[in-house]
């Protein structure tokens, strides 16, 4: 039996998850965590009997007792520790961490330092302390196996060519893929009055909102480039976004002697979810198939930067290096939870980003605990300028 926990199991890779779960029987889930969503957490505790759960908030751990206190054999937790607890779970082989922002970063160190292998969904944990985690990762001799569909697919691409030495001295370029969101083609006059709902409308996807919200800013592009240099070890100037609406290539590899290798699927989370969980073999997993004899072509073009500028930012906060990858991811959760709340419109977001990182001050080679608290202090930042 495989054994996994999952850090974030309500959210929308969570429960993608316990989906390929239950079409294999030879994975049993021994830890759960959740936010507030306290009756989907019943529900998939009942389902798959972990013995361990946390929930955010101490005051919901009442609430989830007298929910499941016909069970036995279930422990409850709540905060920091709980996550930290289902992190590091002893019967656990694997650890997916699914749950969003800054918050994974301490679960998935304490995951890797307890030998656990990560199946990563959480990209703030690289962007924001990549150059921690992966020295971590190889010190304990831990498997880092990427979630998102986009890391996944450069990591099967590479995987026929890997070198024990960890350099990528083959690799010309990584060819990251983004569908352009719900408003690709719309220019700024266009997005001045754009609404929540209308940014919550992926073309392709079924995601987390504020996934969501990263995808229409071309936010997420950003994070992914950043995730991407720390897990492939490979240069910035190596790393491109290319659009392509379909989502059916999820990103290529192009190698020095011009091959370029390309995963392609439908748009279907589970399937880098079970190869992350099952790596290095690959298993039967239910869905739909491309039909190549009904794709009329598929279209490659280039984002636009100058419009949508989180792309911008995120190759800004990698040549400037330290803390400025996580000022950037601060300030963009801080501006995507203000968004959501409809506080603030979409370019604003934009706005708030800049005004973060023209004015906090970098700090190199950053520690975990400065990268905590830099959460607070952009958000305080940010609260006093925007008038929040």
């Amino acid at each position: 039996m495989k054994k996994i926990s999952i850090i974030g199991s309500t959210g929308s890779i969570g429960t993608q998850t316990l989906e390929v779960v239950r079409e294999n029987k030879d994975i049993e889930v021994v830890a759960l965590s959740c936010g507030r969503n306290i009756e989907l957490l019943e529900k998939q505790i009942r389902e798959f009997k972990p013995s361990l759960v946390s929930v955010e908030y101490e005051e919901d751990i009442k609430k989830l007792k007298t929910a499941i206190s016909d069970m036995t054999g279930v422990t409850v937790m709540s905060g920091r520790d709980g996550l930290l607890a289902v992190a590091t779970a002893e019967e656990a082989d694997i650890v997916v961490t699914a749950i969003v922002g800054m918050v994974g970063v301490e679960p998935t160190i304490a995951a890797i330092n307890a030998g656990k292998d990560i199946a990563l969904a959480n990209k703030e944990t690289l962007v924001t302390a990549g150059h921690i985690i992966m020295p971590l990762a190889k010190e304990k001799n831990v498997k880092i196996l990427p979630v998102d569909s986009e890391h996944s697919a450069i990591f099967q691409c590479l995987s026929t060519s890997y070198r024990s030495d960890g350099m990528r001295n083959e690799v010309s370029r990584l060819l990251i893929t983004a569908s352009g969101g719900p408003f690709r083609g719309m220019n700024n006059d266009q997005l001045k009055n754009v609404t929540l709902e209308d940014a919550l409308k992926h073309p392709n996807w079924s995601m987390g909102h504020k996934i969501t919200i990263d995808s229409a800013t071309l936010v997420n592009k950003g994070l992914e480039v950043i995730e991407a240099r720390h897990l492939f070890d490979v240069t910035p100037d190596k790393i491109e976004v290319v659009v392509q609406p379909q989502s059916i290539i999820h990103s290529m590899v192009e190698f020095v002697d011009g091959a370029v290798m390309a995963q392609l699927g439908t748009p279907d989370m589970k399937l880098p979810i079970q190869y992350a969980l099952y790596y290095p073999d690959r298993r039967f997993l239910p869905g739909e198939r491309l039909d190549f004899t009904k794709m009329s072509g598929i279209v490659i073009d280039t984002p636009d930067r100058d419009t949508f500028k989180g792309l911008d930012f995120a190759y800004r906060a990698l040549k400037e290096g330290g803390i400025m990858p996580t000022i950037f991811n601060a300030a963009n959760e801080f501006a995507v939870g203000c968004f959501l709340k409809k506080k603030i419109a979409f370019l604003t977001i934009y706005e708030m980003i800049e005004y973060a990182m023209n004015n906090i001050k970098n700090i190199s080679n950053p520690s975990v605990e400065q990268i905590m608290e830099m959460q607070s202090t952009i958000d305080e930042v940010l609260k006093i300028r925007f008038k929040i």
